[in-house]
């Protein structure tokens, strides 16, 4: 069997643990074949591919990012898209994909799979851990410790000034990191997308801090809402999936907790250092985790099908399954952090 392997959406930590699973197994065990498409979708969409041996991903396990590229490509937006792609796997010879990656690129691996019959297996991919179906995503654990270090930094500058630092952390639709690093972070304000919130309360809970002689640090997800606005957008363009880019509420927030309580406040935007860097060991552990079970679904025929976390098993759902909605924050879970505010 020969099986292509791609890495599709925004890049994280632990890509290349998945790729090193799937070939190191795939091949020890099974003598398969792999090829790597490049750039996400767009790689099987031009038959755009490099060798992926065991030689190729010796060293790969702590390198962030992926070493097949990626991009946020979405053929079934192409003209002619499917057909491109179903040709170019019959030219490669490829017999099955090993898709990786989040929502919109296990949503093109699910729609190709159902309604065109190519033969798709997914790995969930993303630091928002926002993937319905699994406990976890891998990357996800390397963000949240990446802003839980900023945040630890910042309360040191912030006391040392005695001023208001609002970082703003990843995190469209779902509040995940924001949660999590604001929590280890010991932030005396978690803002999240689930939950709108009032300005008046975040700049009570800022003014509750001061007086007990400490400088207040505000978490906040970049997809965070107040509840008389809306999203703050870097513009108003959108990408093949139709997704508009998101920048700028922690500026804005920190405008407005400045105006009204008359305290100066500054901004850090962590951005896509949270997707940089090294894999923690618990990314690395579990990437390669789901790189292993993902080649033994290939084996097993059982296509149409994304490993995942649940508890400490690797398990199969269905793709349509885990990107049929997003997996967003309890309001009881939110709300068990509230005793920290202010």
């Amino acid at each position: 069997m020969r099986v292509g392997v791609l890495t599709g959406g925004g890049d994280c930590p632990g890509l290349n643990a998945v790729i090193r699973g799937v070939v190191r197994k795939g091949v020890q065990e099974y003598g398969y074949e792999f090829v790597g498409y490049r750039d996400g979708w767009r790689g099987p969409l031009e038959g755009d591919t490099i060798p992926l041996g065991i030689p190729n991903v010796r060293g790969i396990l702590p390198r962030g990012g992926t070493i097949l590229g990626s991009s946020r490509t979405n053929p079934l937006k192409v003209e002619n898209g499917v057909r491109r792609i179903k040709e170019n796997l019959v030219k490669d010879e490829v017999d099955a994909l090993i898709v990786i990656g989040g929502e919109d690129t296990l949503g093109v691996a699910a729609e190709l799979h159902q309604a065109y019959g190519v033969r798709c297996v997914g790995v969930p991919k993303t630091i928002d851990n926002d993937l319905s179906g699994t406990d976890y995503t891998f990357g996800f654990d390397t963000a949240v410790s990446i802003a839980t270090e900023a945040i630890d930094r910042l309360h040191t500058t912030a006391e040392s000034h005695m001023r208001v630092l609002v970082v703003e952390v990843m995190g469209r639709h779902a509040g995940w990191i924001a949660l999590h690093s604001g929590l280890a972070g010991g932030a005396n304000v978690i803002l999240i997308p689930e939950q709108r919130f009032d300005i008046d309360q975040v700049c009570t809970w800022v003014t509750s801090r001061f007086q007990a002689t400490y400088a207040p640090i505000v978490v906040v997800a970049e997809g965070a809402m107040p509840q008389d606005g809306d999203v703050v957008l870097k513009d108003g363009s959108l990408d093949s999936f139709g997704h508009v880019r998101l920048s700028g509420i922690g500026e804005w927030l920190a405008k407005e907790i400045e105006q009204r309580t008359g305290k100066e406040a500054r901004t850090t935007v962590l951005g896509h250092v949270q997707r940089g860097g090294t894999p923690t060991a618990f990314d690395r552990w579990l990437a390669t985790r789901f790189g292993l079970h993902a080649i033994e679904a290939v084996r097993d025929g059982d296509f149409g099908t994304m490993v995942a976390l649940r508890g400490t098993d690797v398990v199969r759902v269905p793709i349509g399954d885990a990107t049929a909605r997003l997996k967003t924050v309890d309001p009881a879970l939110y709300a068990e952090v509230g005793v920290f505010f202010g």
